[in-house]
């Protein structure tokens, strides 16, 4: 008995489906029906034919002309080569839109209104989505932004033609029922669009607050990471819960299955949970931050951008390392610019033993002090002898830099050339190891035999 009931539900829910479409059908037919009789309704249709003709003629000569124009111009931004081509693709609808205007202001000046309605609606509509596709674009998700576009489209003409109730009733018709649950497909596309409107909202807010919070000198660079971090997954989060609750989805039956699902992942992506958790590590206790030199193993580079799972390290041949935050947890690193900025370097030389030890310590301090980048105040270079060698004095020469963002073997390539041309000048020789090779010959050499 049940599944005959259910069977009849069914059977009179297809009925009424199919009843929609059969008035959508008819009432379409009867739009048609009525444009093709003469009278100034069908003159309309005319008229809108020749602009729209006349508007794709002029949108491949503007295109040709904005090409020209700007290939013979130098110069421009990113930004203002994105909206010329916005302009370029979208500038046959704009034309027809202006046309139809014009069109539609002149013959309600010179003839009756009602022999221009029609023109001023499409024009109106056209207008309408020369602004749905340019506020689309704020939605930077290519998928989202083709339903959201392309949704509004629609909506927007079917409120024009008046079947705007209809096709909301045959579209909600057309649902999936399980139990008390029921989704239909007006509600998917609608909250495809709300989503979608919500996300971009939560965007451009979320740059916005960025912006004022990177602008702001009193948190220092890893604490803005962070609150950018958690601001956009607030305002991400808010806007899909809020989406989703304004087209009436009820969230409530998938909590003991997102419970089972976050336990699976939980043990399933230990390691991505991890490196997330020692993200947010790294950001809270400010050991690295953005602009950092770090050692770590044999990478060595600045710190270019804090993830949510690994860090960027930029090095000086311009690799980018993506390291995970679990490593720079658990390893040792080496972070030059930590608690300041001040780098100290230390290269090793000799000199012979007949030059003065005293004159070499002060030629060899004025040497590095000469250096580009190398620090004379507060931290002055310093030259202390380390030892006596089998043929020369050896020296340690100890100097300061506060940049080593600006690399490391290049400053101490030019203090080695800046000691080299002074000791070259005040007759300082570095020695270099000789050996001396003496042939010995057998005082009684056996004699040679067959």
């Amino acid at each position: 008995m049940e599944k005959e009931n259910i069977l009849e539900l069914g059977s009179a829910q297809i009925a009424d489906v199919l009843m929609s479409a059969e008035e959508i059908r008819h009432l379409i037919a009867l739009f048609l029906a009525d444009l093709l009789e003469p009278g100034w309704r069908q003159n309309q249709v005319l008229i809108l034919l020749a602009l729209a003709g006349l508007a794709w003629l002029l949108h491949g000569a503007g295109g040709r002309m904005i090409d020209n124009r700007v290939r013979a111009t130098e110069g421009w931004q990113k930004w203002q080569l994105r909206v010329i081509v916005q302009i370029k693709r979208r500038m046959g609808l704009i034309l027809f839109a202006a046309m139809s205007y014009a069109v539609y202001l002149v013959m309600q000046s010179v003839t009756w209104p009602s022999r221009s309605y029609l023109i001023g609606g499409v024009a109106t509509l056209a207008a309408t989505w020369v602004l749905i596709a340019y506020l689309g674009r704020l939605v930077r998700n290519r998928f989202l932004r083709q339903v959201v576009v392309w949704g509004l489209w629609v909506y927007a003409t079917l409120q024009f033609a008046g079947l705007g109730d209809e096709v909301s009733v045959f579209l909600d018709d057309l649902a999936l029922e399980v139990g008390d649950f029921r989704i239909s497909l007006l509600t998917l596309l609608t909250a495809g669009v709300l989503i979608g409107a919500l996300a971009t909202g939560a965007r451009v807010a979320n740059k916005t607050i960025a912006t004022r919070i990177r602008r702001n000198e009193d948190i220092s660079p890893s604490m803005q990471v962070l609150a950018v971090k958690a601001v956009q997954i607030f305002l991400y989060g808010m806007a899909f819960f809020l989406g989703v609750k304004a087209v009436g989805i009820d969230l409530t039956g998938l909590a003991v299955l997102s419970g089972a699902i976050g336990v699976g992942l939980g043990f399933g992506l230990q390691k991505v949970v991890s490196n997330l958790v020692s993200g947010v590590i790294i950001l809270l206790d400010k050991s690295i931050k953005p602009g950092d030199v770090i050692s770590l193993g044999e990478t060595f580079g600045w710190i270019n951008a804090l993830g949510a799972r690994y860090v960027s390290v930029v090095t000086r041949d311009g690799r980018e390392y993506l390291i995970p935050n679990e490593d720079l947890i658990t390893g040792q690193v080496v972070n030059w610019s930590h608690s300041d900025e001040f780098v100290r370097l230390d290269i090793f030389f000799g000199t012979s033993y007949g030059c003065d030890p005293h004159v070499v310590r002060k030629l060899a301090i004025e040497a590095a002090a000469n250096v580009d980048r190398v620090l004379k105040h507060p931290k002055l270079p310093v030259c202390h002898i380390v030892g006596f060698g089998d043929s020369s004095v050896d020296y340690i020469l100890r100097f300061w830099i506060r940049d080593p963002t600006g690399g490391l073997t290049n400053i101490r390539g030019n203090v080695y050339l800046a000691l080299w041309d002074t000791f070259k000048e005040n007759d300082i020789s570095i020695p270099f190891p000789q050996r001396e090779v003496r042939m010995l010959e057998d005082a009684d050499p056996a004699p040679v035999t067959d």
